[in-house]
């Protein structure tokens, strides 16, 4: 007979023997024997079981707005004793008391993982050094929330009859509704894609300041019951020690011999797979450390993490490799088995609604301490009230503290119960929709002042927010920047914005640089790089230009918040992004990035202002150098008609009055089509603009009238090499000449012309800038015409006598009038 191992599995409430054989681990084909009676295919067998049914919750309440974390605990009381665990065959099929202890063991590899990771992507250095408002917040929310619900479970307990494991469990429940986990809201407002908003950034820096002390008061109570275990004075101040010896040992050994191991490892090379490994068995070793000091386990996971440089090299290529085999299958283990460990026909109606009063009470306390304390925030009330809804969020830290006090029995299992179901599960259910609809109400309320480059006065500042993502399109930024005419007169306000992709962190960051520049993270190397660009085009033109530089770190997801916020916060007026795809020197596409082009896709549909995405063909034409250094710069406006187009124009009459641009004003007219309103809308716009440069020499008028698309693509394809940028509008109001061109877009955030001029197919070497005008929540702000250039004091143009009648009468092919070089050109084709 083998010999057999012996194990006691106290996972139930009642205490079980259980007896395996170590050698029986695996099946040998299900026609010998049934594979879930054997451990490791059960284990399988649960996992997949788990993964799917959370999957499929998670999916049903996506469309309520339902986070992750209810799916994942949902998911579990389905299994649990709740619904099916009820049953006989599934208990004993998928769930049998002989499997728990292996399921148990992968959630907790699965939380003590996800800790570790958790610890990489915190900001140590913005945890211990809290702005005000953060400190004011943590600390008001935190122990104001502490006091009342302790003192209302006291309250409680004097005055309602109940049996004495309630009256037990009533201050755990009251204590842990002053948790204010940074994990929780991180994790809440990364899902649900608010992380970047005014309101989730004070949340998250509130729950950082908040951790600290959680931790604190967490390592405290484990060393009080420690000593209270220990009888000698020795023993006793070994156990107060013993965790201040680990920290100051990782503080100033471990984390400085990591950071001098990083240095010594060749620059811009990717992190080898022997860091990796050192660093996991790191983390088993911190683990045993811990527990033989007699702090909990998950103390030093968390503590090593936080040791761990954030960001890359090394922080950012951990989380990767642990992102899906921790955050997607272990970690959602955990959560599930606490689900599974909930049975709900054990709750009793006073344990009910006892405990939900008092999570309700605490919620509200939060929300109530945001409100009283706005004079100090400078928040608003309704502000408040959605930071206070955010720290309300529940999560990991939760679900972790309730399984200890379980476990220590310290809450029973009918009270562990009501606390997942009513203090975690209920409260995300009813906190997500509200922070959801109050956000909502925000972004309808948000001011719809005219912000456009044609309705905006020549004699005020230019306010240009130029979003750059690599060191290779600086020089065509800075060309633009140059291009656009900054005078005296007419200064230029440039709001530099270096976009650099979150990793390894947790809390995106918005840094605004000074001259110092300090404040730098250690992957900003770039972001040096371009702000120093960006420096010396002002210190070029220091009497017109000035400039506000950033550098936003954040998930590409979230970015176009960041972007859409600054240029509402900076009152821009134009911004410049950068296009998604970059040309090599042979004219085929090097990279492309497909992240860049949805946060185009999403500025275009929230910017507070007018725009434009700048298609960078600088490395084609050999212009990488400044204008400074160049001759003329010849920039052609494409106008086809709209409100679109008459952005364009307005930033090409801009553009026309440096010395150095030539500018080339192209129409094109609709063969035997005329919409009378239309075309004197057109009309006054281009003959404004034609008026003020009519002693231009570097101006030229050109109309193209043609019958169709063919007609339209043939012209624009005639542009090839003439230009080394060509303005475009976005959209033309479903305009005639455009059928069949946008049939088969690549780039639908170009519109269909501009995708066009920036497909490969075309052969234009030229840049390409897509403008579009101002739109509030998908709609122009207003229609009216106003003129794209002025002369006049008052703001209005002449009339013009020697311009041009509206419409074209007779068919020809050139015309000499008031300006020498001005042409039309007529397509003949059938």
């Amino acid at each position: 007979m083998e010999k057999s191992s012996y194990l006691t599995d106290n996972s139930f409430t009642e205490q079980n023997i259980l007896c395996y054989d170590p050698a029986d681990v695996s099946s040998n084909g299900y026609k010998l024997r049934n594979p879930l009676k054997l451990p490791a295919p059960l284990m399988v067998f649960q996992l997949s079981v788990i993964s799917l049914t959370s999957l499929l919750i998670d999916v049903g309440l996506k469309p309520l707005g339902q986070p992750s974390l209810v799916a994942q605990v949902l998911g579990g009381i389905v299994f649990g004793p709740s619904v099916l665990g009820h049953l006989e065959a599934v208990k004993e099929t998928i769930f049998p008391t002989r499997g728990v202890m292996a399921l148990e063991t992968a959630a907790t590899f699965g939380v003590l993982f996800n800790l570790f990771v958790i610890g990489v992507e915190c900001d140590s250095k913005r945890m211990f050094r809290p702005g005000k408002k953060a400190v004011i917040i943590g600390v008001s929310v935190l122990f104001t929330t502490l006091a009342s619900t302790l003192a209302l479970s006291m309250l409680i307990k004097r005055f309602v009859p109940m049996d004495p494991r309630l009256a037990k469990s009533l201050p755990i429940v009251a204590a842990s509704q002053c948790v204010v986990g940074f994990p929780n809201i991180c994790s809440l407002l990364k899902e649900m894609q608010i992380l970047n908003t005014d309101q989730g950034r004070i949340a998250t820096s509130a729950a950082m300041f908040c951790d600290i002390i959680g931790l604190t008061l967490g390592a405290v109570g484990f060393i009080k019951l420690q000593v209270e275990k220990e009888h000698s004075l020795a023993q006793k101040m070994g156990s107060i020690l013993s965790p201040l010896i680990l920290v100051i040992f990782t503080v100033y050994f471990v984390r400085p011999a990591i950071m001098k191991t990083l240095r010594l490892r060749p620059e811009g090379k990717p992190v080898g797979e022997n860091y990796f490994i050192c660093i996991l068995v790191l983390v088993l070793t911190y683990i045993l450390a811990a527990e033989t000091i007699g702090q909990h386990f998950l103390f030093g996971s968390l503590l090593l993490g936080m040791a761990i440089p954030e960001g890359p090299p090394l922080g950012a290529a951990l989380i990767r490799k642990l992102h899906y085999p921790v955050g997607k299958i272990l970690y959602p283990v955990f959560l599930t088995t606490s689900g599974l460990k909930t049975d709900i026909f054990n709750i009793h109606f006073k344990s009910l609604w006892v405990i939900a009063l008092l999570v309700l009470f605490g919620v509200l306390i939060k929300i109530g301490v945001m409100m009283i304390i706005t004079r100090y925030t400078g928040l608003t009330i309704h502000d408040s009230i959605i930071v206070g809804l955010m720290l309300n969020a529940r999560g990991v830290c939760d679900v972790v503290f309730f399984n200890l006090w379980r476990i220590s029995q310290a809450l029973s299992d009918e009270h562990f119960a009501v606390a997942i179901i009513i203090s975690v599960v209920l409260v995300m259910v009813i906190i997500t929709p509200l922070i959801r609809f109050l956000l909502r109400a925000i972004e309808q309320q948000a001011p719809t002042k005219r912000r456009t480059l044609q309705h905006s006065k020549p004699d005020l500042e230019l306010r240009i927010l130029v979003c750059i993502h690599e060191l290779q399109s600086v020089p065509s930024m800075v060309n633009l920047l140059e291009a656009s005419n900054a005078t005296e007169q007419s200064p230029i306000g440039v709001i530099g914005l270096v976009l650099i992709e979150l990793v390894g962190r947790a809390a995106p960051l918005l840094i605004t640089h000074n001259h110092s520049q300090g404040a730098i993270p250690e992957d900003g190397s770039i972001s040096l790089q371009i702000i120093n660009a960006l420096r010396q085009y002002e210190l070029a033109y220091e009497s017109c230009v000035t400039l506000q530089p950033f550098t936003t770190i954040t998930h590409f997801e979230l970015m176009h918040e960041d972007i859409c916020r600054l240029a509402l916060d900076q009152n821009a007026t134009f911004i410049i992004l950068p296009f998604h795809k970059h040309w090599e020197i042979d004219g085929s596409i090097g990279t492309s990035s497909r992240a860049i082009q949805n946060i185009n896709s999403k500025v275009i549909k929230k910017a507070p202002c007018s725009l434009g995405i700048l298609v960078d063909r600088g490395i084609l034409k050999g212009t990488m150098a400044t204008l400074s250094n160049q001759g003329v710069y010849h920039v052609a406006v494409v106008y086809i008609g709209g409100p679109d187009d008459a952005e364009s124009l307005a930033y090409g009459a801009r553009l026309a009055r440096h010395q150095n641009v030539s500018i080339t004003l192209i129409r094109f007219l609709i063969f035997g089509f005329d919409n009378a309103r239309e075309r004197k809308l057109d009309n006054s716009l281009i003959e404004a603009v034609r008026y003020e440069n009519s002693t231009n020499e570097n101006f030229v008028y050109e109309e193209h009238v043609t019958r169709d698309g063919v007609g339209l693509s043939a012209s624009l394809r005639g542009l090839e090499d003439r230009f080394d940028l060509i303005v475009v509008g976005r959209n033309h109001d479903d305009s005639p000449l455009l059928v069949g061109l946008g049939t088969w877009s690549e780039c639908p955030e170009l519109g269909v012309v501009g995708d066009f001029l920036a497909s490969p197919d075309v052969g234009i070497t030229a840049s390409v800038l897509v403008v579009q005008q101002q739109r509030v929540r998908g709609k122009l702000v207003n229609r009216a015409v106003k003129p794209v250039a002025v002369n006049n004091q008052d703001g209005s143009y002449p009339d013009m006598n020697n311009a041009l009648n509206n419409g074209i009468s007779t068919p020809r092919t050139s015309v000499s009038n008031d300006h020498p070089r001005w042409e039309i050109t007529i397509d003949r084709a059938n």
